[in-house]
């Protein structure tokens, strides 16, 4: 049995495939990138381009799946996630557009301050290296811990040299952070999925990572060998010039500049 069929949470076939021709499979995960893909897959079918969009609830999984051949592109990684996870595992990708550039931040619905964060107090963060590291980042800019010295984004709990209220770590799955918000002091979080979380204010971060590194844009990715497939490049430029795929993507950051950017404008 295929890795898709066994894994993939939900699959959103939008139109039969024309001609004889398979629908173009993209994966994503929960929230504003599915959101808006699915918007573009709704345009696409105007555009003789049929589109099977296909939800993920980890961040595992699409890539295992792309990697298997049983989607064709996945739209949920930044460049770095990417790089890490084919170092990891040997894939072959390469990005083959730009996305969406999302703020993170350190979020808390038991305490107003970043000061107020009790010795002793709980954080929940990503369990994967990168976005791990991003938000041991910011756990340092926030003044509650220390690094090892450089090691970026790709610091791990164990880089944590300085701890000076005892904080104690909880690693959570990414799309899972904004749901175990209220249970800890501070987590990590990612205003798309709060917004479809629905629970709490995406806005109401008490620090934020900035908007600026693009380093950091979510893109549409593939295998390296498909990385000039015609229906893809088609998608991906259908995707970026789509202004329901804008409004989209804006009503999923909660309306917020400070929250995203649209890294192929940008």
């Amino acid at each position: 049995m295929k890795i898709l069929r066994l894994l993939a949470v939900a699959a959103l076939c939008l139109g039969a495939s024309s001609a004889g021709a398979e629908a173009l499979r993209i994966g994503v995960v929960p929230g504003a990138y599915s959101d808006a893909v699915t918007v573009a897959a709704r345009e696409a079918k105007a555009e003789g381009l049929d589109v099977k969009v296909v939800e993920f609830s980890d961040w595992t999984t699409p890539n295992v799946a792309l990697d298997a051949g049983d989607i064709d592109v996945n739209f949920f990684q930044h460049r770095p996630f990417m790089e890490n996870a084919a170092k990891q595992k040997g894939y072959a990708f390469d990005i083959v557009g730009q996305g969406i550039l999302s703020n993170i931040g350190l979020y808390s619905l038991k305490h107003k301050r970043l000061d107020e964060i009790p010795v002793g107090g709980s954080v929940a963060l990503a369990n994967d290296p990168v976005n791990q590291g991003r938000g041991l980042l910011l756990l340092q800019k926030a003044g509650l811990v220390r690094l090892k010295d450089g090691v970026g984004f790709l610091g791990t709990l164990d880089d944590i040299v300085e701890n000076p209220k005892k904080l104690r770590f909880t690693e959570v799955e990414g799309p899972q952070l904004a749901r175990i918000t209220g249970d800890v002091d501070l987590a990590q979080g990612y205003p798309h999925f709060i917004v479809a979380a629905g629970s709490f204010d995406p806005t109401s971060g008490l620090i934020y990572s900035g908007i600026e590194d693009k380093l950091f844009t979510v893109s549409f990715v593939t295998k390296t060998s498909r990385k000039d497939d015609p229906a893809i490049r088609k998608f991906v430029t259908l995707f970026q010039n789509s202004d329901a795929v804008k409004r989209q993507i804006r009503k999923s950051f909660a309306d917020s500049d400070k929250l995203y950017l649209l890294a192929w404008q940008n």
